[in-house]
């Protein structure tokens, strides 16, 4: 067994790193921004923000409003 331990060669290092610059930064960057938390508040009713949200809502008011706008597409379309 020692001969077999003794015999086995240590595997060299690549001299080109294996993933690309920009790539390993850009994937530092992205969990950089996960663990920041957003302070953003919801224009409506002063909640933290949904991550997913472009009008400045929280998930509550953002839901709220699709829903409203469903509803309004469904009046519309027996009208």
């Amino acid at each position: 067994m020692v001969m077999w331990l003794q015999s086995m060669k240590r595997k060299t290092s690549p001299a080109e790193p294996v993933i690309d610059k920009a790539l390993l930064e850009q994937a530092k960057r992205s969990v950089m921004t996960d663990q920041m938390k957003r302070v953003d508040k919801c224009t409506v009713c002063g909640a933290e923000c949904a991550p997913n949200s472009a009008e400045g809502l929280c998930w509550v008011c953002r839901r709220l409003k699709i829903s409203a706008w469903r509803d309004t597409d469904q009046q519309s379309l027996q009208e």
